[in-house]
């Protein structure tokens, strides 16, 4: 999957920091994408002023064609990339924990256990109910990434394309 197209749903989710935008355009530019909001994109400093970097990139998926995804569609692929991430132990349950954002939202049952679960997580727990939580986590990850058709749009290797 393009890095570009990948990113537009995490811009969304709003997981992807306005620092590492030029980055991600001079990466798109090295893979063969290009156009004029792009270039001055990917010759920006890091510590550009965060509006003008969001701009710029919004108008360089819109001269590249690429659509943002609205808010409920980008919150659904955070909940699966951190499903995944759990299952292919990318990702620590606590991980998961601390990686949900306000956008995440939930249309199967399954992404709604997720999430659920998911959501329980407090630094505040008992070291027993750690473990029934990270369990329980487990256990509605794999669900949600065997069931997923998201996995494949989000650029999941061995997915299931819906």
């Amino acid at each position: 999957m393009d890095r570009l197209q990948f990113s537009a749903w995490q811009y969304v989710a709003e997981i992807l920091p306005a620092e590492e935008l030029p980055m991600l355009a001079a990466h798109a530019l090295v893979d063969g994408r290009d156009s004029p909001a792009l270039r001055e994109l990917a010759g920006l400093p890091r510590r550009s002023n965060p509006a003008e970097v969001r701009d710029l990139y919004v108008l360089a998926l819109r001269e590249l064609g690429i659509p943002l995804p609205d808010e409920e569609t980008a919150g659904r692929c955070l909940l699966v990339t951190l499903a995944f991430g759990l299952v292919h132990d990318e990702l620590s349950p606590k991980d998961v924990g601390n990686g949900l954002s306000m956008t995440v939202t939930a249309r199967t049952w399954e992404e709604t256990r997720f999430l659920s679960v998911a959501a329980d997580y407090s630094e505040w727990l008992e070291p027993d109910e750690l473990a029934q939580w990270e369990k329980e986590l487990r256990t509605a990850a794999h669900s949600l990434a065997a069931v997923t058709d998201l996995g494949s749009s989000i650029g999941v290797p061995g997915a299931r394309s819906g």
